[in-house]
């Protein structure tokens, strides 16, 4: 081959080498996935840390070469987050203008009180001609508050059911301590989500237990001062004290327990959300020993991995947060499985997609084990009972490896939870 011919060859070659690479890059996708939440306020923790397991989620799957798209084209997710301040007009406002760009679906929010008004925004039944509220997905990662999916058929949630945690708990907390009578209850009475555990999840099933309720106190969200309320929690003398508020609110309570020098004499409960990095970084010594019910703890491989991955985004693991990598991991499995094509001329018809997939699971892979998937579209998730011991949160008891280790005559081992 002489020097001209080898010069055409390797021009065609080159001409070649990009029309292939132009073409697997024309042949990329976006995916376009919305997060949103609180990223400001008293609650802000909570969004920061969806944000973080989102984006360490994306991350992962897209570096693991995406997701097949319905055309056999490569999709790569893409994130943006939306701060909902944990208002809900500011949820309804940001979930509008999701719906009506150009967003597959959306994960979030972190506050019932912003959920439950946005699920209402949405078609309450699919192929309704008649309502007009809007066709777009919502994948809840956070907001807790019991039974808020049947709203809407276009809602669905990846959230544990603490009736379910509440029940197991204080059934477990009367087997192991029989002699234990009163239970006294603490609510953050503003709170939509602290506000339904306590009045339809702790109080009823504490009385379920046989326990008798010998009072309850309340504040408010951003309260600061707790002498009145404690003093009464002193006087009833309960023997557990069933505490439902998120972190700030709880770490004031349990600082003024501290003061009064009030301390219940078989257990101190907590609310799932106050299972977190922010009530050790506020009380740590005083929160010493609370339980807590959680959907998440890293006692395996992969959870231990998402743990890590989450802190090095800048966020902590806990219930909330990484229920947003399971969702992710949920929707790159929809998006195979439903032939979702990522187009801009199919957004509404991979919504439905999205939505038509989703609905007809019936159980999924979870960081702690199979997360079973009811009718009304919510969760039933496994879950431990953590403590806060030296700083850090421990699995004091797991129901099911206990369960299973009945006939054996072991006892569950302790496992600390790794931290930032």
């Amino acid at each position: 081959m002489n020097r001209k011919t080898w010069i055409a060859v390797m021009a065609v070659a080159s001409m070649l080498a990009l029309g292939l690479a132009d073409a697997a890059t024309a042949a990329e996708r976006i995916i376009k996935i919305a997060g949103f939440g609180a990223k400001s306020g008293v609650v802000r923790s909570f969004g920061v840390n969806a944000e973080a397991v989102l984006r360490a989620a994306t991350d992962d799957i897209n570096n693991s070469g995406g997701v097949r798209l319905g055309d056999g084209s490569i999709g790569k997710f893409q994130v943006d987050f939306f701060d909902t301040r944990c208002n809900a007009e500011e949820g309804i406002s940001i979930v509008r203008r999701l719906a009506s760009a150009d967003y597959l679906i959306a994960v979030g929010p972190t506050c019932s009180n912003v959920a439950e008004p946005v699920f209402g925004i949405l078609q309450a039944k699919v192929g309704d001609s008649s309502d007009t509220g809007l066709q777009f997905p919502i994948f809840t990662d956070g907001a807790i508050k019991g039974g808020l999916a049947k709203i809407s058929e276009w809602s669905f949630r990846n959230v544990p059911s603490e009736d379910a945690m509440y029940k197991a708990l204080f059934v477990w907390l009367a087997e192991k301590h029989p002699d234990a009578k009163t239970v006294f209850g603490g609510v953050e009475e503003d709170f939509a989500h602290s506000r339904f555990t306590w009045y339809s999840v702790m109080k009823e099933r504490s009385v379920q237990a046989k326990f008798e309720v010998v009072g309850e106190a309340k504040w408010l969200l951003n309260d600061t001062n707790f002498t009145t309320q404690v003093r009464e929690m002193k006087k009833a003398n309960a023997d557990i004290v069933s505490i439902s508020s998120h972190p700030f609110t709880t770490c004031g309570v349990l600082k003024e327990m501290a003061r009064q020098r009030v301390k219940p004499r078989v257990a101190l409960v907590g609310l799932t959300s106050s299972s977190s990095m922010e009530t050790l970084n506020g009380c740590a010594a005083q929160a010493e020993g609370i339980i807590i019910p959680t959907s998440f703890a890293p006692t395996n491989a992969k959870a231990q991995r998402v743990a890590e991955l989450t802190a090095k985004y800048g966020g902590s693991a806990d219930l909330h947060s990484t229920a947003a990598w399971e969702n992710v991991e949920i929707i790159r499995d929809v998006i195979v499985a439903e032939k979702v094509m990522a187009k801009p001329e199919t957004v509404q018809q991979d919504r439905r997609r999205m939505r038509d997939g989703l609905a007809k699971l019936k159980s999924t892979a979870g960081l702690m084990g199979t997360i079973a998937r009811t009718e009304d579209r919510e969760a039933v998730k496994p879950f431990v009972y953590a403590t806060a011991k030296e700083g850090a949160w421990v699995v004091l008891y797991d129901p099911a490896k206990a369960s299973a280790l009945r006939t054996t005559g072991e006892t569950p081992a302790l496992a600390f939870l790794p931290q930032r």
